[in-house]
């Protein structure tokens, strides 16, 4: 499933309520202030803290 960036303009970070931005190939959302990436599950972006991944852990992830 694709997600829809229309959404970007009203999706913000659960933690510091800053941008997001949406790495397709990756299928995340990444919160450079905090260093935090969302997945998109089926097109629907989990914005849980608890499920967000640090960049500083993943090594492989490519900023946006």
């Amino acid at each position: 499933m694709i997600f829809d960036t229309k959404l970007m303009e009203i999706l913000a970070c659960p933690v510091c309520k800053g941008k997001l931005d949406y790495n397709k190939e990756q299928q995340v959302l990444i919160c450079q202030f905090d260093k935090l990436a969302y997945k998109i599950d089926k097109g629907i972006p989990v914005l849980l803290e608890t499920e967000a991944r640090s960049l500083n852990e993943d090594t492989n992830e490519q900023e946006a």
